[in-house]
C-alpha cells in the first residue's frame, strides 16, 4: 500500500487524480473494516455456539423465536386483512347509492395489527435465517464433511492442487450467488462500498460470514481433501486476491486469457451499466469465460467505482449494516410471506423495482 500509494503520488502530475488515489477517510473505513473482519468472526463464533441448531445447549432457541415471530406476524396478517375488508364494506355506498359522505377512516387497530405484523416478520426472517446458516455451516464445514469423506487424497502436491483449483471453482459460485441473491449481497456489498480502487479497498470486508449461507467448501474434504488442505487453499486464494485491487497494473499480457487481473477485476468493481455483476473469478477468469459472466475492461468505458447508489458516508457500522438494515424496512412494509421472502432472496435489483411499483410504499 506505501508503495503504491507513492507511485500514486508521484505521477499526480502526469495523470491527474482519480479513485485509485488514496483518500484519508476512506482508506481509514477499509482498514477499519478488514480488522474488523479478522476480529469479529472469532467473537461471533463463540457467542453463536450455544444456539447453533443441533450443535449448542440452547440450540432450539433461535428455531423457537423465529417459529414464534412467524405465527404472530401471520395471526396479525390475516386480522388486519379481516378488519379491512370489514371497514371497505361498511364505507362501500353500493353501486347506486350517492356518494354523500367520505369513507370512515381505517379502524385504529388496523396500524397496531400491521405494526405486530411488521416485527413478527422481521424478527421470523432474521432468526430464521440465523437459524438455517448456522446449522448450516456447522454441518457442511470442512471438518464434517470430512468424517464422512468418499476418499482420501493425501497431503501430496496433488491435493493442494485440487484444493486450489476446487476452491477457486466453489468460489465462483458463491461471488456470483452473492451478486444475485439479496441476502447474500447483503454481506458481500461491503466489500463494494468504496468508490476507491486501491490495495486499501482489498482490505474492506465484511463480518457477518457466521450469518451467512454458502455453497461448501467442506465438499472438497468430503470428496478427499484434507481440511487443512481446505485452509491452505483458503489463505492461497485470499492472498492472491489482494494484489488484484489496483489501478497501477494495467494489462499482464497472455495472463489475461486464463488469470483473474487487475483488468478483470476493476471491470467486477465497476458500476457502469456494462461492468455489473460480471468477472467473479477469484484466481483464475476461466469460470467467467465459460459461464458466461466474463466482460473485458475498455479503455473507452471507464470504470466507475462503487454502487449504483453510493452510501456518502464513511461510518464503518453503517457500511457494515446498512443492506441488512433495508431488508428489515422492506420485510416490515410488505403484506404477505410471498412478498417478504422475495425481498430476502430475489436480487437487490427487483426490490428496487418492485418499491417503484408501489406509488404508496415508496410515497410513506
Amino acid at each position: 500500500m506505501v508503495w503504491e500509494r507513492t507511485w500514486l503520488r508521484r505521477h499526480a502530475a502526469t495523470r491527474g487524480p482519480g479513485p485509485a488515489d488514496y483518500e484519508r477517510r476512506d482508506t481509514t473505513t477499509s482498514l477499519t473494516m478488514g480488522i474488523a473482519s479478522a476480529v469479529v468472526p472469532l467473537i461471533a463464533a463463540r457467542a453463536l455456539a450455544p444456539v447453533t441448531p443441533g450443535r449448542g445447549r440452547h440450540h432450539r432457541v433461535l428455531v423457537g423465536v423465529a417459529v414464534a415471530a412467524a405465527v404472530a406476524a401471520t395471526l396479525a396478517d390475516r386480522r388486519r386483512r379481516s378488519v379491512e375488508r370489514a371497514a371497505a364494506s361498511a364505507t362501500d355506498p353500493g353501486p347506486t347509492a350517492p356518494h354523500t359522505t367520505a369513507p370512515d377512516p381505517p379502524e385504529p387497530g388496523v396500524d397496531l395489527l400491521a405494526r405486530i405484523g411488521a416485527a413478527g416478520a422481521v424478527g421470523a426472517v432474521f432468526a430464521g435465517g440465523a437459524a438455517f446458516t448456522l446449522w448450516w455451516n456447522a454441518r457442511t464445514a470442512p471438518e464434517a464433511l470430512w468424517s464422512r469423506r468418499i476418499a482420501d487424497l493425501g497431503r501430496g502436491p496433488l491435493a493442494l492442487a485440487v484444493a486450489v483449483a476446487g476452491w477457486d471453482f466453489v468460489y465462483y459460485w458463491n461471488h456470483r450467488w452473492m451478486h444475485t441473491s439479496r441476502s447474500q449481497w447483503a454481506y458481500h456489498v461491503v466489500h463494494h462500498s468504496s468508490e476507491h480502487y486501491n490495495l486499501s479497498t482489498a482490505l474492506r470486508q465484511p463480518v457477518a460470514g457466521a450469518l451467512t449461507a454458502a455453497v461448501p467448501y467442506g465438499l472438497l474434504s468430503w470428496l478427499g481433501v484434507h481440511p487443512d488442505l481446505v485452509e491452505h487453499a483458503r489463505a492461497i486464494n485470499l492472498l492472491y486476491q489482494y494484489w488484484i485491487h489496483t489501478d497501477v497494473v494495467r494489462r499482464i499480457g497472455p495472463g489475461e486469457q486464463v488469470l483473474n487481473t487487475p483488468s478483470h477485476h476493476r471491470v467486477h468493481h465497476g458500476s457502469n451499466p456494462r461492468y455489473l455483476d460480471r468477472n467473479h473469478g477469484s484466481i483464475l477468469i476461466t469460470w467467467d469465460r465459460l459461464f458466461g459472466t466474463f466482460t473485458e475492461e475498455r479503455d473507452d468505458d471507464p470504470v466507475v467505482y462503487g454502487l449504483t447508489t453510493n452510501l456518502g458516508t464513511f461510518d464503518p457500522v453503517r457500511v457494515a449494516t446498512h443492506e441488512y438494515v433495508a431488508i428489515a424496512r422492506d420485510v416490515a412494509a410488505a403484506r404477505s410471506w410471498r412478498e417478504r421472502l422475495a425481498f430476502v432472496v430475489r436480487g437487490p435489483g427487483w426490490a428496487d423495482r418492485h418499491r417503484r411499483q408501489q406509488p404508496e410504499r415508496a410515497a410513506a
